[in-house]
């Protein structure tokens, strides 16, 4: 995990290395243990006032695959320059009209061990035909439990920042004393 200064630094990176013309904004800059994404704002389409939902998806959806395919090549040497640098993947995402959508990102395995009662919620997922497997009912367990507990997961997060700071300043922070300079 991350210090908020850390964030704050790799965020500085991108915001100044991505050429200009590449997102309006940055939006977010996260990063895990295998992948840091990076996502910014696009303009929406122009369109008449009185465009029906449907032409509304379709623009925005073909301004993002434009959008994609315009910026390939900057964002792959940003991102071949950031994995050699951070020495993790990039990935890319943007946001338009409201819409978000990630282009291809880490999926990375996790290894767990449940118990026959935690097993058998997944079977019922897989079942009843919510998931195509444990591992998918898995997924859509946490994309559940995200989507319902954000502001205790923030919290959680402000929690451990602390915890790092004050380790931080503890007395194994600084130069192991010598005989010299005690």
């Amino acid at each position: 995990m991350l210090t908020k200064e850390q964030r704050d630094k790799l965020r500085g990176w991108f915001a100044g290395r991505l050429p200009e013309d590449v997102y309006e904004r940055l939006i977010d800059v996260t990063v895990d243990r295998e992948e840091i994404t990076v996502i910014g704002f696009i303009p929406s389409p122009h369109l008449a006032e009185d465009a029906s939902p449907a032409e509304r998806e379709a623009a925005v959806q073909g301004r993002i695959q434009e959008f994609r395919a315009r910026t390939r090549d900057a964002r792959v040497g940003v991102a071949r320059e950031a994995e050699q640098r951070f020495g993790k993947k990039v990935s890319w995402g943007v946001e338009c009209d409201g819409t978000r959508a990630l282009f291809t990102h880490v999926a990375a395995p996790v290894m767990t061990r449940l118990r026959q009662p935690e097993r058998q919620v997944l079977d019922t997922l897989v079942a009843s035909g919510v998931a195509r497997s444990r591992s998918d009912a898995l997924g859509w367990c946490v994309r559940l439990v995200r989507q319902h507990a954000d502001d205790w997961l923030n919290e959680l997060r402000d929690s451990l920042e602390h915890v790092q700071r004050v380790r931080a300043q503890g007395p194994d922070a600084g130069p192991v004393p010598t005989e010299e300079t005690t």
